[in-house]
């Protein structure tokens, strides 16, 4: 086993612990590479701007000058939306400067070009559209049902079905 500075066995934790602080460091970091100090910005972005706004365009990159004051955002938007953008830029400044705190960005540069290349319309800013999960057959629904029948609770039967049909509905590998 081993120890830690002071001389004691490096303390455990017990349990489970949130994935959100497991990548929290790793996140920061990427998103330090690419200016994102606050990655608030990237992740929260909808709230930020709005959502039709940023329906339409995605933050790509901060680059700061050489005096540090005053950082330029990158915006990545589809070519017929630039002019809108164009007209809103002092709008989504002050959007983000809120978010900041503090006047961190001074520019605002619209891009018309994927990340990886000069493509037109290739990004993508919606997410997938969700897919409907398949319902189980009714003959497993009733075996779960009469497995909680005996639960008082009508939430926690209507839980323990939901899991019973899943659970007798799995796929058999």
């Amino acid at each position: 086993m081993t120890t830690g500075p002071s001389g004691k066995a490096p303390r455990r934790k017990r349990g489970f612990e949130r994935a959100s602080g497991l990548l929290s460091t790793r996140i920061r970091e990427v998103g330090e590479k690419r200016g994102f100090a606050v990655s608030r910005v990237l992740t929260h972005w909808a709230e930020i701007v709005g959502a039709d706004v940023a329906a339409i365009c995605r933050p790509v990159n901060v680059s700061y000058g050489r005096g540090g004051f005053g950082a330029t955002l990158t915006v990545l938007t589809t070519g017929a939306q630039a002019p809108m953008l164009e007209m809103q830029k002092d709008q989504i400044r002050e959007r983000v400067n809120a978010c900041y705190g503090y006047t961190a960005i001074a520019r605002l540069r619209i891009t018309q070009t994927a990340p990886t290349g000069f493509a037109e319309g290739q990004a993508a800013f919606a997410p997938a559209p969700a897919t409907p999960k398949p319902q189980p057959a009714p003959e497993v629904r009733e075996r779960a049902a009469e497995a909680s029948a005996a639960v008082a609770d009508d939430s926690l039967r209507r839980a323990l079905e939901a899991l019973g049909a899943n659970v007798l509905s799995r796929q058999k590998d």
